[in-house]
């Protein structure tokens, strides 16, 4: 297995310059659910045109497996900005095409970061029929936020809790966690995500599922689907003295394969296997008791179009000398993963052999400030190989700005000043974003230690964030809130920390 490992190194140098991410596969439908899904989208002038993209970008991939209509999921959007808008109703879009549509043509409306605000608004849109929402059906927040909030959001967020709603926070930024912990619903570990955006895709299908553990109706429905199986669960309808089930099942397209299982009564799942990639099946599950009668269930149940894993290579946590390797799908079918490393330019290859049920691990003994070509290969179970490489950065070591500090320089405009990082940088970058005003990139020499910050107006809380620029990559940031002293107080700043 090394040695083929090793005459692998070859097919590297295509992939040394970068290549573009494989586009996502299809996503099997997602039946049988039902509720209001509203997210909270952070539209401010703190959040990026890019990062705003991002997330939208997101949103669709979150949500295209589901159904959407009067019985299954309704979804809407509410702008986090000045003043809180709703981006279209619950009840308007009730098809893929016309949802992903309606997503991507929506805009950022800049403004203010009024969370508080707009948890308020969504707290009446969740429960109001001229917004679409429906009685009696789960209701489901998902608040994508950079973590900064110019007002208080843990009343309006605890009256949403206090009425049913699941809260979902995915934050970009560095937001406080014990804040965002004690807004999320319980427990943090399945409702709150601290990612960069960027990174994304990496938490959607655990978030989607965790939403599907609110909003999945409480009848016959499908998951753990694959290209070849799907598990069925049901409501405890029987007992194994009060009956049993008979299960059919047929693709769609050719009803004569009907084929028939009987399940004992006390059971509430099933796991159907050998099953066609890519085929849509007809399900019924009919309880035969001698107690009750009990109507047949019925649902439909797509398989996933033949998965490849790897589809995806991240890299994070990137450190002096060592950076966290992930990966995604992990499918059934494969047995083992193989990562091979080595430094570029040079001919050094490290092999590190993982489980086949793991998506990540951590590449360590690494050289500071290099780069590296990282390549995992899945190892399936039928003897097929797959790979998939991408290009990784270990930093310099000591690579962080200290002791960021500002000086009032009057006219709305502050000095910010650093001292120098250490290593070999080329450079520094500022970054600054205003909470009234668009957000700006100074980059600057490896002399230069101070920049002036004008327009930051008064009574306002600005993010500013310097970071050295090295050969291969950024080293660490380090960022500061300033406030800005309102107009009828003597002119200043305050520093938060």
């Amino acid at each position: 297995m090394l040695a083929k490992a090793v005459i692998s190194l070859g097919l590297w140098l295509r992939f040394a310059a970068g290549q573009d991410a494989p586009e996502r596969g299809p996503q099997p439908s997602v039946s049988n659910s039902e509720g209001d899904l509203l997210f909270l989208l952070d539209s401010s002038g703190s959040v990026s045109f890019y990062e705003f993209s991002r997330v939208k970008e997101f949103m669709w991939d979150l949500v295209q497996p589901f159904t959407f209509g009067p019985r299954d999921v309704q979804t809407s959007i509410i702008h986090i900005s000045t003043t809180p808008t709703m981006e279209f109703p619950f009840n308007r879009y009730l098809s893929r095409g016309t949802l992903q549509q309606a997503i991507k043509d929506t805009r950022q409306l800049m403004g203010d970061t009024n969370t508080g605000k707009a948890l308020s608004y969504a707290k009446e849109k969740l429960f109001s029929d001229e917004a679409g929402a429906r009685p009696d059906v789960p209701k489901v927040l998902v608040w994508v936020t950079d973590g900064f909030s110019t007002d208080d959001i843990s009343e309006p967020m605890q009256l949403l809790k206090d009425m049913g709603v699941t809260v979902f926070i995915v934050s970009t930024g560095r937001g406080n966690y014990l804040e965002l912990s004690a807004a999320a619903s319980q427990p943090p570990e399945k409702h709150l995500h601290f990612v960069d955006v960027d990174d994304l895709p990496i938490i959607t299908k655990e978030l989607r599922d965790a939403i599907l553990d609110v909003i999945q109706a409480n009848r016959l429905h499908a998951v753990d689907i694959t290209s070849t199986s799907f598990r069925l669960t049901w409501p405890e309808l029987l007992s194994q003295e009060t009956g049993y089930y008979t299960l059919e099942y047929a693709p769609s397209d050719d009803l004569g394969r009907k084929r028939t299982q009987q399940v004992s009564g006390a059971h509430t799942s099933l796991t159907l296997s050998s099953l066609a990639p890519e085929t849509t099946y007809e399900v019924a599950l009919i309880p035969e008791s001698n107690v009750h009668y009990f109507a047949p269930q019925t649902t439909r149940v797509t398989t996933l179009a033949e998965e490849i894993s790897p589809a995806q290579v991240l890299i994070s946590e990137s450190g002096p000398h060592s950076f966290q390797v992930s990966w995604a799908p992990t499918p059934d079918s494969v047995a083992s993963y193989q990562l091979l490393y080595g430094p570029l330019p040079g001919n050094a290859v490290k092999l590190l052999e993982v489980d086949g049920k793991r998506n990540s691990t951590v590449v360590e003994n690494l050289a500071p400030n290099t780069t590296y070509l990282v390549t995992v290969t899945a190892i399936y179970k039928s003897g097929m190989e797959k790979s998939l490489s991408a290009k990784a950065c270990t930093q310099e070591e000591g690579s962080k700005v200290r002791h960021l500090r500002f000086e009032d320089m009057g006219s709305n405009t502050l000095k910010a000043s650093w001292d120098s990082a250490d290593g070999k940088v080329l450079g520094y970058r500022v970054r600054c974003r205003r909470q009234s005003g668009p957000s700006s990139v100074l980059s600057v020499s490896p002399q230069i230690h101070s920049v002036l910050l004008t327009d930051l107006a008064a009574g306002t809380t600005n993010k500013v964030c310097v970071k050295p620029v090295y050969k291969n990559q950024a080293g660490k940031g380090l960022c500061r809130l300033v406030r800005m002293q309102p107009a009828t107080e003597a002119p200043g700043y305050k520093q938060r920390a």
